[in-house]
């Protein structure tokens, strides 16, 4: 839930007192500066000896340096609780992902993904600073304020008590009304706009291509011009909410002052009256931040809810969830039986994708599949686009829930750990990821524990021995998601992971889809030949024809069922 988001955004007591307390002090210090100010230049004019003003002279020089000092104390400490604070949000956040992706992710546009994690999360750092602070902060000086005054003068006190509630109360109505669709108005433009601009970057080729530069750039445009508009209308409620704080703020002032003067010559002295009639300027300076805060409230309440959203703490329905503790050991593979036993066995095997409300579709993506695959196969899983095939491949690694059954080397999958169970069956996608960095880097990713000869080795026998020594060696540089590769040597080298990995079973993803036809049945007899050699089992899912030789069965998949 939200409220969760807002709790761990919140720094804990023992780390946010001390930016609290130097907040509290500093705005005292300002009230007494201006306040012992007036007293000064009044009680001056009156021109007594010089030793009489002694104390109030002190106090300003006292005032004036405690203000600024305990300002700064505020900051650092404020915001060093806040910064860390921060950290845990962003770890919370990564767990909450790394829990339902990638299924639970499939149908997250990534550039408003990417708004959430970056922007949103950076917004909730205004929680304890722009919020909390200045509610507490306001609260204590306005008490002490109006304690003050009602020392000097009962009425007084009361007038300004009246005020500052007027204050609290209308400015805080208003700046809630004005900004109640405002800022999750400005989150949803923000993400808009990210996605338009990350969709513009990764496919400029395309849209050069096609000729649709301009359109879409005109949509950026527009999407631009939209946030502007809606950062327009908040600043202009903020604007709105200030002027309104400054005409209760005078109204106050003015109505301290016809309250205070009865008292003028009847217990209340010249000085002491102008100590009165300037305190309510310096309360409401700092009572003038709770509207801001009622206005920032929207914004990070705002935000948390986009961010429970992208991660939410209940997991959608279908998605499979892996709770394990960060210190839990890593994923074990199973033993499996000698070559011929099950290896896995489906058995009225149903999945549907989640829908972004976190319930499960209507229409199941596979219904009543039943499969078994033998230790040491390799099995083509064939049919039309659309007929179930990655639905498949995503439940044979635990990423999408199913019902039936569904058993890894004759253990129930329900019975194993996610992190077991996916060291157990290994998955190359489609579109393999390829990190931005060299050969080596893209490969001890899947054991860091490797040696340059064994990843040369590796490369050799998925076909790349040639192609990296003219590269240069493991040095040479793939670029951003494998930019310099093609998609064969991506696929080829994403089964070179695989096989460092050493998966006892491998799903290969439509590994041909993309690539020159030419090359295409070359690259899946290296990939099944390179898989196969040791043993692997493994299960082919491809829609493009694969020759007879490659393969040990073959099994066609149609409407999500089993032909």
């Amino acid at each position: 839930m939200m409220d969760s988001i807002l709790r761990i955004a919140q720094p804990p007591l023992r780390r946010s007192w001390p930016g609290l307390a130097a907040g509290v002090l500093s705005a005292l210090s300002g009230v007494a500066l201006l306040a012992m100010s007036a007293y000064l230049i009044t009680r001056a004019a009156e021109q007594p000896p010089i030793l009489y003003l002694s104390i109030a002279i002190v106090s300003v020089r006292l005032f004036a340096l405690t203000r600024a000092v305990f300002r700064y104390l505020e900051r650092v400490a404020s915001h060093d609780a806040a910064f860390r604070q921060l950290a845990v949000v962003r770890t919370g956040l990564y767990r909450r992902l790394v829990r339902i992706a990638p299924a639970g992710l499939g149908r997250t546009d990534r550039g408003d993904l990417l708004s959430r994690v970056v922007s949103d999360v950076d917004a909730l750092q205004d929680l304890p600073l722009r919020v909390v602070q200045p509610l507490v902060i306001s609260g204590v000086s306005a008490l002490a304020a109006v304690i003050a005054v009602f020392i000097f003068a009962s009425r007084a006190g009361l007038v300004l008590l009246v005020g500052l509630l007027v204050a609290f109360v209308v400015g805080c109505l208003l700046a809630s009304w004005l900004a109640r669709t405002s800022e999750l108005d400005l989150a949803e433009r923000r993400g808009a706009l990210s996605a338009a601009v990350l969709d513009t970057v990764q496919n400029l080729d395309v849209l050069i291509a096609f000729g649709a530069i301009d359109d879409q750039l005109d949509r950026v445009d527009a999407l631009d011009a939209d946030l502007r508009s809606a950062s327009l209308r908040r600043a202009s409620s903020a604007g709105i909410v200030a002027g309104l704080i400054a005409l209760v703020s005078g109204a106050t002032v003015l109505f301290t002052i016809l309250a205070a003067a009865p008292s003028l010559g009847h217990g209340l002295t010249g000085p002491e009256f102008a100590l009165v009639a300037l305190v309510p300027l310096a309360v409401f300076e700092v009572v003038g931040a709770v509207p801001v805060a009622v206005l920032a409230w929207r914004k990070v309440a705002a935000s948390a809810s986009r961010v429970d959203e992208a991660a939410p703490s209940s997991s959608p329905v279908g998605v499979v969830i892996d709770d394990e503790p960060d210190d839990a050991p890593a994923g074990v593979a199973l033993e499996l039986g000698p070559v011929g036993s099950p290896a896995l066995a489906l058995a009225g095997v149903g999945a549907a994708w989640p829908e972004p409300d976190g319930g499960a579709s209507s229409s199941p993506a596979l219904s009543d599949v039943t499969l078994e695959v033998a230790v040491g196969g390799r099995v083509l899983i064939e049919g039309p686009s659309g007929a179930g095939k990655t639905t498949l491949a995503q439940v044979l690694v635990r990423f999408l829930d199913h019902s039936g059954s569904y058993r890894i080397g004759g253990v129930a999958d329900a019975e194993l750990r996610p992190a077991d169970a996916r060291a157990t069956v290994g998955l190359i996608e489609q579109t393999p990821y390829l990190f931005d960095e060299n050969v080596r880097q893209n490969l001890l990713f899947a054991r860091d524990t490797a040696t340059d000869d064994e990843l040369t080795a590796v490369l050799e026998r998925v076909g790349l021995g040639e192609w990296l020594r003219e590269r240069g060696g493991l040095t040479a540089r793939l670029g951003e998601r494998g930019e310099l590769v093609s998609g064969g040597q991506a696929q080829r080298i994403s089964l070179a992971r695989a096989l460092l990995r050493g998966f006892p079973i491998l799903v290969l993803d439509e590994p041909a889809a993309g690539v020159d036809p030419a090359v295409a049945d070359e690259l899946l007899r290296d990939l099944l030949t390179a898989a196969a050699a040791d043993g692997t089992t493994v299960i082919l899912i491809s829609h493009v024809p694969v020759a007879a030789s490659l393969v040990t069965r073959r099994v066609r998949l149609a409407g999500g069922r089993l032909a």
